[in-house]
């Protein structure tokens, strides 16, 4: 897009006076903020309609990619850098005395996303609207995401994220294009002209309204789209009769009961209730989806016999795999089309990416919730696993124990990567490891009986975000180095490789580390009362906080480092600074024990006189993505500590690569791919192997006693957390207060070997110390892994789906 400074200023003034009625010396911000956001749509929407007509005119196949999550982030920066505006603007605005950073201040991280799951969706979407694919996002537009975290002496508390309390300036309601959206009820069965008619009555019907947001392809006039759903009642939000009589809750509760669904993304299902709003949740956006793509399809004039060529549906974990008995019911149902042709344009029509290996992450509902709640989705579950059984008992000679094994529905429950596994025609894993685990252990049975259907996707990250936008010093320098052409092509990133030993290369790439570390060093400082030394070694790991991701591990380290320093003042180490950033589900006990722990140990290292600032822990609250975008440049070191086979892939892993960190890692997810990558030398590596870990699960020889019995660090750790010396005026720990933590290691064996990975971590972080010694070489290190994170873009990934996948 061509604008220069004059135009924009112009346009700048005219969108303020129409919005607001106001001249530029007298907008707030906000209002300032919104008018320019109202102004960059308003430029990409001729692109917008001009995609959306290309698409349909041309009868191109079109990708929807269905998400419980779309971590977008903030969107003002991205969508100038995508318009190829940012510079000018930046001028623009300037000359009306205004700061562009201070109006990305103002604009709030959309809630509609958790962690990677959800990064990787926005991502994808990114990469194919900059790669000219015709993909569109579909998920739910939650009013208050999952939860702001706060951080209160020293545990998680969790309120609401009123993200959408000053409106969305990027989305565009589109009620005429909405879709009811069916529950409960009774279904029967008719007979009209020789064939059979489901009839669907008593139902709840809830209004699924959408909202469209742009995904602006990056300088190329494409303008892909994500739709989310909001639930809205169908027409009785507001019982009059009930508010005249003076019952004024009765009068609003129906309203209030169906927007429900679309408040929070995953609601605390360790009850009944949670576990039925979240079922409703997943129906509701994808019963939407299905239908909007239909009825778009249905325009096009084609026949719905030919619906998988120019469809593709994709399914981003379990959460939407109600695509495929809701395919059915519209393809069966409503186009009067006999089973076994919808069966097979539905099997092409859509396809599966799992992304765990989790047991308790593989969703399962009880038949008796599900029937009730979707009577008819129900009878095509069962029919659909009538069938896949009966295929079975054909291949298998009546070999019961194989079936009732693969059942889609089993001891009450139906199981959702079973039947997102029979019902797709391909199933990805997210890493070669991660795939290799599905196709051996996890579903091994399936890929035995599918011996073509399961394949390897490894995730990626949009650099465009990762570097362009969060770093932009670092792709400065990338481009004077090596030319711009890394943009578009990532993988011409290898080329920095050469320089990687050059001294003035090394010097540049440190001065930029060392300034947006020193930045950082302010954040912290002024929204942590925090001082922390900016030539520290900054040693990061965020992400989800979960058990097997081994935080624990990582504050392990950290005791034991400080039971160091207090017995050896002069202990010779290069000064670190430990952050944390992570959320902990709201159900999660021990997550949020662990938090508890972190702060703890944070507070009584961060006070002790004696570590004489040698040490420094930073709990960074509310981790989200504008906040790993002031964080993930600045990191040293990036932590990747999983318990060996647990991590399906991992990103962040990428995006601190990508930016210069160097990772300490078990052999897990994709940081097996990083080390191919990057060369053994220059990724510090440790801990069990996924094998070994199997093996260990599988045939027993693991006792956490003995190793902490042979361990006094560990002793005196663990002795710490009995002991109550954690507590302090700030942090209020007592005697006991992490018996919860203690019991998991000793008493209940140390389910993700946090003590068996100790001691070799330990070391691996004393090799961190000794290489970050020699500059030189750290920067080496450095250079290498930015020249090698090319491989893991996003752009990448998504040629990868676009052609064995989707067929785009």
């Amino acid at each position: 897009m061509h604008l220069d400074k004059d135009t924009i200023i112009k346009d700048f003034k005219r969108k303020l006076m129409v919005m607001y009625a106001e001249d530029v010396k007298e907008a707030s911000i906000m209002h300032k903020y919104y008018a320019l956001g109202g102004l960059i749509k308003e430029y990409c929407s001729k692109n917008w309609l001009r995609t959306n007509k290309l698409y349909s005119e041309n009868k191109v196949k079109q990708v929807y990619y269905f998400s419980m999550e779309f971590l977008m982030g903030k969107l003002l920066i991205s969508n100038l850098i995508s318009l190829g505006i940012k510079e000018v603007c930046e001028d623009a605005l300037k000359e009306l005395d205004i700061d562009l950073r201070e109006l990305e201040d103002v604009e709030k991280d959309a809630g509609l996303g958790n962690g990677g799951l959800g990064r990787l969706a926005a991502g994808f979407l990114d990469s194919m609207a900059s790669l000219k694919i015709p993909g569109n996002g579909n998920g739910i537009r939650y009013k208050y995401g999952l939860f702001e975290q706060k951080i209160v002496d020293g545990r998680q508390v969790e309120v609401p994220d009123r993200w959408l309390k000053e409106g969305y300036v990027w989305e565009t309601r589109k009620h005429d294009k909405a879709f009811i959206v069916r529950f409960g009820g009774d279904v029967r069965v008719t007979q009209e002209d020789g064939r059979f008619k489901i009839i669907h009555e008593n139902y709840e019907p809830i209004l699924a309204v959408p909202y469209d947001v742009p995904i602006i392809g990056y300088n190329n006039d494409t303008v892909n789209t994500l739709r989310l759903w909001s639930a809205e009642a169908v027409d009785k939000d507001f019982d009059f009769v009930s508010f005249s009589n003076g019952n004024y809750v009765k009068a609003v509760e129906y309203k209030y009961s169906v927007e429900a669904i679309s408040q929070v993304l995953y609601p605390d299902d360790s009850n009944e209730k949670g576990k039925l709003l979240r079922l409703k949740q997943e129906y509701f956006f994808v019963s939407a989806g299905v239908q909007s793509i239909v009825r778009k399809y249905k325009k096009l004039g084609l026949s719905m016999e030919k619906f998988n060529e120019y469809i593709a549906i994709h399914i981003n974990d379990t959460h939407p795999a109600l695509a495929i008995p809701e395919l059915m019911r519209i393809l069966v149902d409503e186009e009067n089309m006999p089973w076994e042709k919808a069966w097979d344009i539905t099997i092409k029509t859509i396809s599966f990416t799992n992304h765990t290996i989790l047991s308790e992450a593989m969703e399962k509902w009880k038949l008796e919730m599900f029937k009730k709640l979707l009577p008819r989705i129900y009878m095509i579950i069962e029919e659909i696993n009538r069938r896949f059984c009966g295929e079975l008992f054909d291949r298998y000679e009546g070999d019961w124990n194989k079936i009732n094994k693969m059942s889609i529905i089993q001891d009450g429950y139906i199981r959702m990567a079973y039947l997102s596994i029979v019902g797709s025609h391909s199933v990805n894993g997210v890493a070669e490891l991660h795939t290799e685990i599905l196709k051996n252990v996890v579903f091994k049975e399936f890929n035995d009986f599918y011996t073509h259907k399961f394949n390897n996707k490894t995730n990626g990250i949009t650099h465009r975000r990762w570097l362009l936008k969060a770093n932009p010093h670092l792709a400065k320098l990338i481009s004077n180095t090596i030319g711009n052409n890394w943009i578009r092509e990532p993988n011409k990133l290898i080329k920095l490789k050469r320089y990687s030993k050059d001294r003035v290369f090394q010097e540049k790439l440190l001065n930029i580390k060392q300034s947006n570390k020193i930045e950082l060093s302010n954040f912290v400082k002024q929204n942590y009362g925090i001082s922390i030394d900016p030539n520290s070694i900054f040693d990061v790991q965020a992400k989800r906080l979960h058990e097997y991701k081994r935080q624990l591990l990582n504050v392990f380290n950290i005791m034991n480092l400080y039971n160091r320093v207090i017995e050896n003042p002069n202990l010779d180490i290069v000064p670190r600074t430990f952050f944390f950033g992570a959320k902990a589900s709201p159900g999660y006990y021990m997550a949020k024990e662990i938090i508890k722990l972190i702060n703890a140990v944070g507070n009584r290292i961060n006070n002790d006189k004696r570590v004489k600032d040698k040490i420094k822990v930073v709990f960074l609250e509310n981790y989200r993505v504008s906040l790993a975008e002031k964080l993930i440049p600045c990191a040293n070191v990036s932590e990747q500590i999983s318990t060996a086979s647990k991590e399906a892939s991992g990103t962040g892993n990428m995006k601190f690569m990508m930016n210069g960190a160097v990772t300490i890692a078990t052999l897990d997810g994709a940081n097996i791919e990083i080390k191919e990558a990057v060369g053994e030398e220059n990724i510090v590596l440790f801990g069990l192997r996924a094998e070994e870990v199997i093996n260990y699960y599988k045939n027993g020889g693991y006792s956490s006693i003995d190793i902490y019995e042979k361990d006094k660090r560990l002793k005196n750790i663990i002795q710490t957390l009995k002991d109550g010396f954690l507590d302090s005026s700030n942090v209020s720990v007592s005697t006991n207060e992490f018996d919860g933590i203690t019991n998991k290691l000793l008493h209940n064996n140390d389910e993700f070997f946090v003590l068996k990975d100790f001691d070799a971590y330990v070391r691996a972080q004393s090799k961190i110390d000794m290489l970050y010694k020699n500059q030189s070489k750290w920067q080496e290190m450095s250079a290498v892994n930015i020249a090698c994170s090319g491989r893991f873009s996003s752009d990448n990934t998504i040629k990868e789906y676009a052609k064995n996948v989707w067929g785009v």
